[in-house]
């Protein structure tokens, strides 16, 4: 009984590790996958995204709560349209992006709740701040032959939590942020 103690010790590591194996490797399809944000203000709203991001995803379509997740964006690649605002937004004031070029999204479990709902839930980090969130996402779709996907869905979060705080007296802008993903995905 004493030697099947060790070998029974491995079973979960020997099925996790096979669980990843059949995960797949994707990555964004550029064209087709943008992330929005949008901060709201007393004047005038800042609707912006970020033009230089990448995904990594390991995904199985009968697995998907396996999915792992790593988005990775280039902080110094947001775009509001309205340059004197993007260079704001990269400076101390708000993302100091000369400290803290990267902000990154790396899944720690997915939720599936029904045939194409997921709550995504993982690790957000700005100014090298780390939070958990969970995201409610939809996957709009899986084509199997071709090896593509989409996946869509948007979560709301404090901007002070990640020491975001600056606030213009003349234009305050609200502490919630929203953030809109929509990913399209293909076979790496």
């Amino acid at each position: 009984m004493k030697r099947w103690i060790p070998t029974l010790a491995l079973v979960p590591v020997l099925a996790a590790a096979a669980t990843a194996l059949d995960l797949k490797d994707y990555v964004r399809d550029e064209p087709h996958s943008q992330i929005n944000f949008v901060a709201e203000s007393r004047l005038v709203d800042a609707h912006g995204t970020f033009d230089r991001w990448t995904a990594d995803i390991k995904f199985d379509p009968t697995k998907v709560e396996a999915t792992q997740l790593v988005i990775t964006i280039d902080a110094k690649s947001i775009n509001t349209r309205i340059e004197m605002r993007d260079n704001h937004l990269r400076s101390n004031d708000f993302f100091a992006t000369d400290s803290f070029p990267t902000i990154t999204f790396r899944s720690a479990f997915v939720n599936k709740l029904s045939e194409d709902r997921l709550n995504i839930t993982g690790d957000l980090t700005i100014r090298g701040r780390t939070k958990r969130i969970t995201i409610p996402a939809r996957l709009v779709f899986f084509d199997a032959q071709r090896n593509v996907g989409r996946v869509k869905g948007e979560v709301t979060v404090d901007r002070t939590d990640f020491g975001v705080s600056f606030n213009p007296p003349v234009n305050p802008v609200n502490n919630e942020v929203q953030i809109q993903f929509d990913v399209a995905f293909k076979a790496k």
